[in-house]
């Protein structure tokens, strides 16, 4: 709070030089110095309450470059005041700040390199192939949301309260959903002063029922005056740049802290790029910064989901200039508006490291085709582009949407959060299906080149074995399932089954040692020879799963194929 008053006793001293004429006279002479103390005095004293004012109210930065439009209006009114050598020097002074403001308000037009400069992504052809033993974190905000409102009975004195914002996150190795308990209006911040805790959900079960945690928070968004945290992280950090609104993490002991990212401008006053973070006690509001580098192992969205998303409009957009990017627009790819938290969906890998998902579609009205996909790691800022098979095209997460849309129009039931993954070599597309009241019913996996091949399941495992059993049946070799080893065994045939699928036929067998296999005749033609009492030699994945897909199949007595 004293470098706010500082500064705004600094405005309020050089708006009193600009304004107050200190050399100038009237026709009968020089100016009373009286006068113009206490006309200083007086611009002073109603520049410092308003600028101090300003700076509180709407928890501005306080940097000087923000002042750009009140040093023009200050230096032309002491350029009127004025007369002689003071109204030649503040008229300059005039038309530098009108330079300036200028400078300011033409960035963007220029500084478009940089911009793409700062967002540029390394890029790849495809993510790796999802482990199919791993259950993704794929239960949709809205419907976690829900399920937190019907227990908010929960918590003690619950008309004062409402429930906050959602955010994921990783705490003691599971994947949850956290959401603050905020306050419901200002009378009741005056009551309560102190919120009760928050809310936990697990983000892959969608069974897991909501609990309540009890941590009493003072420092909130919901607060008001200096508990307000939004201010509180402005006070202490005066001149900091914060894009993205404050988010609540919580450590593997349950203590909340909020957050918010810190960054620079890319020049001027335009543009941003993620530097670190401000941490808050949300309980005591201590205040901490880390530089991204050194942001503690607990944080997993260091850089906020509106920074990613102005990233992605960056890189999509500047790759050839501003200008390009209104009217030639080549190579200009526009981030889908589809996600979760500021247009992009927090999702974690195999690793537990968390990353912001965005879809990348043309700038042409009317096309469902996807140019490629995005992973921004949330500690790091850092970003991965992935092209796709260019041979083929992908549709993108609208078309995915749509069809999930006419697949239950009786139902009016629709998609939400659709992420694409790597589902046994297929970019495939899964998306949870809600009803009208936000639900969760299914969940839906569609091909992203072949929208033909779709399936749904009650859950995300059960969704993916049916569609591995549909890849099958459509010819796909299934390769690249999961990091699981390949192994290798021969036995004899005591079981067979096989079922025609199209051009191809799946041979489903049991060895005498009472394991299950399947495989296709696209994989291996001969295949279809199979009988009870056969010797053979089989390559499979060991996924652990009822049926073993195959990989290799050699039959004693016939040529290997």
């Amino acid at each position: 709070m004293i470098a706010t008053l500082i500064m705004s006793a600094i405005v309020a001293a050089v708006a009193g030089l600009l304004i107050v004429p200190i050399t100038s006279k009237t026709k009968d002479g020089d100016l009373k110095a009286k006068f113009k103390i206490q006309f200083f005095i007086s611009v002073f004293i109603v520049a410092f309450i308003a600028t101090a004012t300003i700076y509180y109210v709407l928890i501005i930065d306080q940097n000087w470059t923000l002042l750009w439009p009140v040093i023009i209006v200050l230096t032309a009114l002491g350029a009127w005041s004025a007369s002689g050598m003071e109204r030649n020097l503040k008229g300059i002074l005039f038309l530098g700040s009108l330079g300036f403001g200028v400078y300011i308000l033409a960035a963007p037009l220029f500084n478009a390199n940089e911009k793409y400069t700062s967002a540029e992504m390394t890029q790849k052809v495809e993510l790796k192939a999802f482990d199919e033993t791993k259950t993704p974190a794929s239960v949709p905000p809205k419907f976690a949301r829900n399920k937190m409102k019907k227990a908010f009975s929960q918590v003690p004195n619950t008309s004062y309260y409402e429930l906050g914002s959602l955010q994921i996150q990783k705490v003691n190795g599971e994947f949850v959903y956290i959401a603050p308990v905020e306050f419901s209006g200002f009378f009741k911040w005056t009551k309560g002063k102190v919120t009760p805790g928050y809310f936990k959900m697990s983000a892959t079960d969608s069974s897991d029922n909501p609990k309540f945690i009890k941590s009493e928070m003072k420092y909130t968004t919901s607060s008001f005056l200096n508990n307000n945290v939004e201010r509180h992280i402005r006070l202490e950090n005066p001149t900091k740049i914060f894009y993205g609104e404050p988010q609540l993490e919580v450590d593997d002991n349950g203590k909340p802290y909020y957050i918010r990212s810190y960054g620079k401008f890319i020049t001027a006053r335009n543009g941003f790029d993620a530097e670190g973070i401000v941490m808050v006690d949300a309980k005591t509001g201590k205040s901490q910064t880390f530089a991204l580098k050194d942001v503690p192992t607990f944080i997993d969205g260091a850089v906020s989901p509106e920074a990613v998303s102005l990233q992605n409009s960056y890189f999509g957009n500047y790759v050839h200039g501003f200008w390009n990017s209104k009217f030639g627009k080549k190579d200009v790819k526009l981030p889908s508006d589809e996600g979760t938290e500021a247009n992009v969906s927090p999702i974690f890998d195999e690793n537990g490291d968390m990353y912001y998902f965005t879809d990348f579609t043309s700038p042409k009205e009317g096309v469902d085709s996807m140019l490629g996909y995005s992973l921004t790691n949330g500690r790091t800022g850092e970003a991965t582009y992935y092209t796709g098979n260019q041979e083929e095209a992908y549709m993108d997460s609208q078309g995915a949407l749509q069809i999930i849309e006419k697949k239950f129009i009786e139902k009016k039931w629709h998609g939400q959060m659709p992420i694409i993954y790597n589902f046994y070599g297929e970019a495939s597309w899964l998306t949870p299906v809600l009803d009208s009241n936000g639900f969760l019913q299914n969940y839906f996996i569609v091909s992203a080149a072949n929208p033909e091949l779709s399936v749904s399941g009650a859950t995300p495992n059960e969704a993916l074995r049916q569609y591995k059993a549909i890849l099958s049946r459509g010819g796909s070799s299934v390769n690249g399932s999961s990091k699981q080893e390949q192994a290798t065994i021969k036995g004899k045939i005591v079981r067979v089954y096989k079922e025609k699928s199209g051009d191809f036929t799946t041979v489903s067998f049991m060895l005498d040692n009472k394991d299950n296999y399947s495989v296709s005749s696209e994989v291996v033609p001969l295949a279809i020879y199979l009988q009870e009492g056969d010797t053979v030699e089989v390559k499979y994945i060991n996924s652990g799963e009822v049926f073993l897909p195959v990989k290799e199949l050699v039959i004693e007595g016939l040529v290997k194929e």
